[in-house]
């Protein structure tokens, strides 16, 4: 029999993957960061590792300076009309720093955490959370090729949604972003805006019927958190929160050096306690450990990004049902009001992915310019290639198409073969091509020129 080698895993050194956490409480053994082993995040690194997806997040800016950003950040927009504050490369209150960290950290540096996307890019979008903002920063990160869009924030679900939310959600759904909304961080089965529009009142069983995702948070008992939303405005749960009473106080994520606002107590209307969540990690304190459906929200949209970025061919709506479906739960179960579809499980989520060939096949067909026979023999060949990592389903079969003196094409024949033989007409010009059709239904596009012409002589 063959031999064969394997290689070694290409674990990453960001030390929060590996230093205990010594939270009162907490389960002898876990580490800092314990969620990204738990949703099988180790091997699906192994699968994808991001580079070739773009993360918008839209929230209260990114601390640029930070390490865990270093090299993450290819576009900003600035939709925060606040007058005196920063730019998207600032972050007066925290939120949007913890939140991108959690989505696409730096990993692999030997520094701090590790994001659920790994080496994903990040497009940090800065708003004040007002309609109009939000609605254009959604269609921007659109515009700009956002792969998945995080929302980690929301309105009370008393309202009914803005118009030009809708739409905007429509538009970059549309566009094929996967759009990630937090659901609401009280127990509620009224999520606000925008989650209600992504997965609106009645649709949560349903796979289909979405514009992306709503998530609520579950804890390290892969238990709802007691504080967040349920019901059927939900469509999946992530991993957002530790225990009540037990363990750390959050998930640890990056964090601005200066005071902000969540420690001042200036986030929400008042009255609203100081966060008390700072940690000094390792000796260097821009780190916090938050908890909330908002890092729920972050790392599925990471997981989003990995997919995207295993198999680039796979539509948004197909990522928001794969990671529906993929999602665990207990055995023969489906849907239900707690966690939704059940908790986000990247290797899961990627084994599927690695199934799914939607990249058509192509095909290129050979005859002869000239000809003074009454027939012709076409022969062609056909490849039906797929992403790195992804599993081919093969050519199934051919159709051969015929063009006479300018005249539309016709198809002559569906074939499994690799050659046809007709009889042709002097005088006469003739153009052919194929077309080829895979075992998983992708039909190749028709070309712009025929494969061959062929002049028959007089």
């Amino acid at each position: 029999s063959v031999e064969h080698r394997a290689s070694p895993r290409a674990a990453p050194d960001d030390p929060a993957l590996t230093d205990p956490e010594t939270a009162v409480g907490t389960p002898p053994g876990t580490p800092v960061q314990w969620w990204p082993q738990r949703m099988g995040l180790f091997d699906a690194w192994d699968l994808a590792d991001g580079d070739a997806s773009l993360v918008a997040v839209i929230d209260s800016g990114v601390e640029a300076a930070h390490p865990d950003f270093n090299g993450k950040i290819r576009d900003t927009l600035d939709v925060d009309p606040t007058p005196g504050i920063g730019g998207p490369l600032t972050d007066e209150a925290g939120h949007g720093t913890h939140v991108a960290s959690l989505a696409c950290a730096q990993t692999g540096n030997g520094i701090g955490i590790a994001g659920a996307g790994r080496a994903c890019g990040l497009l940090i979008a800065k708003t004040d959370f007002s309609d109009g903002s939000v609605v254009q920063a959604i269609v921007d990160a659109a515009d700009r090729g956002a792969d998945a869009i995080v929302m980690s924030f929301g309105t009370d679900g008393g309202r009914t949604p803005p118009k030009a939310m809708v739409e905007a959600i429509q538009y970059a759904a549309e566009r094929q972003a996967v759009l990630v909304a937090a659901a609401a961080d009280e127990e509620t089965d009224q999520q606000g805006d925008p989650a209600n529009i992504v997965q609106p009142t009645g649709t949560g069983p349903d796979l289909d019927r979405n514009l992306g995702l709503s998530v609520t948070a579950a804890t390290y008992y892969d238990r709802k958190a007691a504080f967040a939303g349920r019901g059927s405005q939900i469509s999946l749960a992530a991993y957002g929160a530790f225990e009540r009473g037990q363990g750390p106080r959050g998930l640890l994520g990056a964090f601005p050096a200066a005071e902000t606002d969540f420690e001042r107590g200036d986030v929400g209307p008042p009255p609203t306690p100081p966060c008390r969540c700072r940690s000094d990690y390792r000796g260097d304190s821009r780190y916090a450990y938050l908890q909330g459906t908002s890092m729920a929200t972050a790392i599925v949209g990471g997981v989003a990004a990995l997919v995207h970025d295993l198999n680039p061919d796979l539509r948004g709506a197909e990522i928001v049902r794969l990671l529906k479906e993929t999602a665990r739960r207990p055995a023969g179960t489906g849907w239900n009001p707690e966690l939704g579809w059940g908790i986000v499980d990247g290797l899961a989520a990627l084994r599927r992915a690695a199934e799914l060939d939607r990249t058509p096949p192509t095909s290129r067909l050979r005859a002869p310019r000239t000809i003074r026979r009454r027939s012709v023999t076409l022969r062609w060949r056909g490849a039906d290639e797929a992403p790195e990592n992804v599993a081919s389903s093969g050519v199934d079969r051919y159709e051969v198409w015929r063009s006479v003196d300018g005249l539309a094409p016709v198809k002559l024949t569906t074939t499994r073969g690799s050659r046809y033989r007709l009889r042709i007409r002097r005088g006469r010009r003739y153009s052919f091509f194929t077309i080829a059709v895979d075992r998983a239904g992708n039909r190749e596009a028709p070309p712009r020129r025929a494969d061959a012409r062929v002049r028959v002589r007089r």
